[in-house]
């Protein structure tokens, strides 16, 4: 039995490559907006349930679908006052479903990533075939509807397999936001022997998190933000660090919660030496300029046993 994932070696922090982002900046700063869809009765999948309650889950969808009717847009004009372009964890179906708002994203020059095809299918079951033709169709229909190649993936509603992220990387992928391990980027193990990476992905930070399961005030939540990144901001001086907000735009864009969430936007964007950036854009600049030294230092990049011990 293995003792751990075997996907990336250890590396204390005092230890680390002492990352410079573009300009000097210390924090490499992206804010993740979940564009998602949820199917009223999904297929079953026998490990885990899509909706607490019976279907239909008329009030769990309807609390869905208040992110894409409303909160998409108070969301995009929030973002679009200090100057961010949202990475899109995309629902890829919601090409279909909702392409306006697919539109909306385009015209602002955000990042695509794939989240699978719905939110509420998951990986758990599969076999590699059925788990490589969802990959396969999410970066297809990315490229088909927004003509961005696919560099990123955070897997349905968080489910994975042991051979995600190798399945991933053998579509063209290049980073993962699953593993969240840490505060830097991390070389992946992945049995294509491509360059694969982990870029910080918070769930301490995802809004879902803190408003659903630790049952934060939007006040809180707000000054949690803050002192985060005021760590890693003064932490950054020495190593450039990396901060991400995943978002969902049914939860913190309702009325309520939208200024502690704007507030903590303008706190961070008013800071100097803060790369303001995407997921794609942190993974490639990392790639290019230390993801070898990192390899060469602590390992990292083709398992050299055919995978990532799946």
């Amino acid at each position: 039995m293995r003792e751990d994932p075997a996907l990336y070696d250890y590396r204390s922090w005092d230890e680390r490559l002492p990352i410079r982002w573009p300009d000097g900046a210390r924090v490499a700063f992206w804010v993740a907006p979940n564009v998602e869809f949820y199917e009223l009765d999904p297929p079953p999948n026998p490990i885990r349930k899509a909706w607490p309650r019976p279907t239909p889950d008329i009030q769990g969808y309807g609390t869905r679908d208040y992110g894409n009717r409303v909160g998409h847009v108070r969301m995009m004009e929030l973002l679009d006052r200090h100057g961010v372009r949202g990475s899109v964890s995309l629902s890829v179906a919601l090409c279909e479903h909702h392409p306006e708002i697919i539109d909306m994203c385009r015209e602002r020059d955000w990042e695509f990533f794939s989240h699978g095809i719905y939110n509420t299918r998951y990986a758990y079951g599969m076999d590699e075939a059925q788990e490589r033709a969802m990959i396969e169709d999410s970066v297809r229909t990315i490229a088909e509807h927004t003509g961005q190649k696919c560099s990123g993936y955070l897997a349905s509603a968080l489910t994975h397999t042991e051979r995600t992220l190798d399945l991933f990387s053998e579509a063209g992928g290049l980073y993962t936001c699953d593993l969240f391990h840490d505060d830097q980027p991390t070389p992946v193990r992945v049995r294509s022997g491509e360059p694969f990476v982990s870029v910080p992905y918070s769930l301490e930070l995802n809004d879902t998190i803190v408003y659903v399961v630790n049952r934060i005030e939007p006040r809180r939540y707000g000054e949690m933000i803050k002192q985060a990144f005021d760590r890693l901001y003064r932490e950054g001086e020495r190593g450039g660090t990396v901060m991400c907000v995943p978002l969902h735009a049914y939860q913190v864009a309702h009325p309520h919660r939208i200024r502690a969430f704007e507030e903590a936007l303008a706190y961070i964007t008013g800071h100097p030496d803060v790369w303001v950036t995407t997921g794609r854009e942190i993974a490639e600049y990392y790639v290019e300029h230390y993801y070898d030294q990192a390899v060469a230092k602590w390992g990292g990049g083709d398992s050299g046993d055919g995978g990532n011990g799946a």
